[in-house]
């Protein structure tokens, strides 16, 4: 079997540490700004420069998540982070948003991409729009079943990558709009408030309807190595080391473990785990089985270990009497009990019995000193422990070096090394190689070697070797040729003498920037689309009438393709459409990047990209008409300011949703009820599933109606028609009321 990467999450340094102790190949981080954790501590430039050092020193990977929508008026500062990170080398991007993909594809292409689960590929369908994109790997939408999987994993040369462990979400990823619809905190650009994990109320009861357990797929990592996929991915940027150690080190185990397979090791396995506090454990969507048992209504959303319930409060702290032992250094969560997240705090000081201690029994009575607000009944979940102080290694770990870049060509007379990026000569070394008759120098043999110089203020970012035959290079005559070649590198270049292509690609974007023509204004910005499943009769008669691909007839002009599609249904998907091509249909609604490849054949289709697709910037839009878009809908979470500066600059028209009830969740997990529900605070949402789809949305209760914006088309969706005037809101997402 193949041994795949084990990807840890790092929040902080410290947690990166912990994770490299542990075993971890790779970390997964993210700076202040565009990543889909903003609420966690982070990194700063300089500090994610050191672990890449460290960890390149260790023969570990950095993955660096950009994975958030990203608004027009934010390019600039995404350039300049760009520009920054190139020079700090990751080993690759994490990256959502469409216009972030051409950004770095066209200014730094020495970048690696990995496609972002929140980028919804799910199918093989999708992987083909992908590597069309410039991936080299995708991590793949979590709702997809082993089986589904194993058939992808056929279709593609793509590298895949899938959670094994930690929280989840229970939407299809990169499609939820509840927390922004509610609060205006996008989990589309790192603010999600979780409402996922509240309590609702229906007519039948009350519960955690969309709540899921969390992942633990521990017993299913042999199957997954089986299929060949290429990197195991531990959920958790928001965890501290402890938690990131024990689950690392656990996985670590079973995928080097002799026999995976083994139940008695398995067992031995998720006991360790269970010291990681989380919420109860499940196969996550691995399987339909696991789809139906994934919500668990009557179970609170909280992680940690319940561990008392508050009954006193005082000025100075909150007492309690405890059900699990605690520590000082312990985390812990105080969670009010209707289910709004409280406050997290580490325990410094405590009474047990009226005496400063430092630990509690169960059954003992604790007052644990605080300065936060805490009320009465809330519920004490232990969420961490203590570790280690990683304070004095960070502070020790060298500052990163200058990157540099060789072109190394090796034949049987001469070495010859370019040093890009310098005006610096071609560095040549006579040789007198003989053929190789077992064992020949390899350009990775030599591309390790040539890397590992000393020197204090460069080191090697890339190196590109070039052999024209297979030659015996003995190991201490090639070190002493490296030694060589340092010195005299050493000798001649200073940090002044290198120049920056990522400075060099700030000048270039501003040019095209600045070169970059809107499309004109449509002259009838009066074009509505109705989208009425079942082949109802258009609003109004200046309707276009559109419908799903699946329930076509004689008076649509327009097909919607699923959002989701299975890859067993593709080739139904696919004769679909060549059937509504036949029947004198030429647009199409694309909801999914995947949508791109069916028409390959067909050139002359006029495609709009429409909502989930997350289009919120001209870079997005410059990337779609590359793929063949002819009209876009602009993002559904962009305020008033961020829609006419994307108007503005977008190369494609653009379409408006002015007036429906948007999907905010949608979901392959069974949930508890149907219907209408509604939350603490009386705002009433509907539940719909799709038997056919095997898909259930959640929808608001009340329509989403926003004014007309001139220069750009109307989107009015009519899929839940039939509302009151009177639950009418003049509402957007992130923007809150325009």
């Amino acid at each position: 079997m193949n041994r795949p990467e084990l990807l840890a999450p790092a929040g902080n340094p410290a947690t990166a540490l912990a994770a490299f102790d542990a075993g971890a190949d790779a970390i997964y981080a993210g700076l202040a700004k565009f990543n889909a954790r903003e609420r966690g501590e982070n990194f700063t430039p300089e500090s994610l420069g050191k672990i890449i050092t460290y960890a390149h020193k260790l023969g570990r990977r950095v993955y660096l998540t950009v994975n958030t929508v990203i608004k027009e008026s934010e390019l600039p500062e995404l350039m300049l982070m760009l520009a920054e990170v190139s020079r700090l080398g990751p080993d690759a991007l994490i990256v959502q948003d469409p216009g972030v993909v051409r950004l770095v594809r066209r200014y730094f292409p020495e970048l690696k991409l990995h496609a972002s689960t929140q980028m919804g590929f799910h199918n093989s369908a999708g992987l083909e729009v992908a590597a069309r994109l410039g991936f080299s790997r995708v991590i793949l939408e979590r709702q997809l079943t082993l089986e589904e999987l194993a058939e992808i994993r056929k279709k593609t040369n793509l590298e895949l990558e899938v959670f094994v462990h930690g929280a989840l979400c229970c939407s299809l990823s990169g499609q939820c709009l509840f927390s922004s619809f509610l609060g205006g905190a996008s989990g589309n650009r790192g603010k999600c408030k979780q409402p996922c994990r509240r309590r609702y109320f229906s007519r039948d009861g009350n519960g955690f309807f969309f709540s899921p357990q969390d992942l633990c797929a521990i017993d299913l990592v042999p199957q997954l190595m089986e299929l060949g996929i290429a990197s195991f991915k531990i959920e958790g940027r928001l965890r501290q080391p402890d938690y990131v150690s024990q689950v690392v080190k656990s996985y670590r185990r079973m995928i080097d473990a002799a026999q995976p397979g083994d139940r008695a090791f398995q067992g031995e396995l998720r006991r360790e785990l269970s010291k990681a506090c989380g919420r109860k454990w499940s196969h996550g969507f691995f399987s339909a089985e696991a789809m139906r048992d994934l919500i668990q209504h009557q179970a609170m959303g909280a992680s940690g270990v319940l561990s008392g319930q508050v009954d006193e409060v005082r000025e100075n702290g909150f007492g309690f009497t405890a059900r699990k032992r605690l520590h000082l250094g312990d985390r812990i969560r105080l969670q009010e009990t209707n289910s709004e997240e409280g406050a997290a705090l580490t325990i410094t000081r405590m009474f047990v019995d009226n005496q400063s201690a430092t630990r509690v029994a169960p059954g003992h009575r604790v007052f644990i000193c605080c300065d936060k607000p805490v009320r009465e009944h809330s519920l004490v979940f232990k969420i961490g422990e203590s570790f280690p102080d990683y304070s004095a290694r960070l502070a020790a770990l060298p500052a990163p070096r200058q990157g540099l870049n060789f072109e190394l060509t090796l034949s049987r007379s001469e070495l010859r090394i370019r040093v890009l990026q310098t005006a610096l000569p071609v560095w040549t070394h006579p040789l007198a190689l003989a053929p190789a008759a077992k064992h020949p120098v390899t350009a990775d043999t030599l591309a390790r070697e040539f890397a590992a110089g000393d020197s204090t203020q460069f080191e090697v970012k890339k190196i590109d070797c070039t052999l024209d035959g297979n030659y015996f290079f003995p190991a201490p005559e090639l070190k002493a040729v490296r030694r060589e070649f340092w010195s005299w590198l050493k000798e001649r270049l200073t940090p002044e003498a290198v120049s920056d292509p990522a400075g060099r690609a700030l000048l270039d974007f501003r040019r095209d920037y600045l070169a970059q023509r809107p499309a004109p204004v449509p002259e009838r910005t009066v074009e509505t689309v109705a989208v009425v499943p079942g082949g109802a009769q258009p609003a109004n008669r200046q309707a276009l009438l559109a419908t799903d691909i699946f329930e076509l007839n004689k008076h649509c002009s327009e097909a919607i393709l699923p959002e989701f599609c299975p890859e067993e249904r593709l080739p139904t998907l696919s004769r679909a459409v060549e059937r509504a091509w036949a029947q004198g249909i030429r647009r199409f609604r694309l909801t999914g990047l995947y949508g791109f490849a069916f028409f390959r054949h067909h050139p002359e289709a006029e495609l709009i990209v429409s909502a989930p697709v997350p289009v919120a910037n001209s870079q997005c839009v410059e990337q779609l008409r590359e793929l063949g878009a002819a009209r876009c809908l602009a993002h559904l979470e962009l305020e008033r300011d961020a829609l006419l500066a994307l108007r503005d600059h977008a190369t494609l028209p653009l379409e408006l949703y002015r007036l429906g009830r948007p999907p905010l969740l949608v979901t392959r997990a069974r949930l508890p009820v149907t219907g209408e529900i509604r939350d603490n605070r009386g705002r009433k949402f509907l539940i719909r599933p799709n038997a056919r789809e095997q898909l259930t949305r959640l929808y608001p209760h009340e329509v989403m109606s926003i004014p007309r914006l001139p220069g750009m088309y109307d989107f009015y969706d009519l899929t839940c028609a039939n509302w009151n005037p009177r639950e009418t809101t003049t509402f957007n997402f992130e923007g809150g009321l325009l």
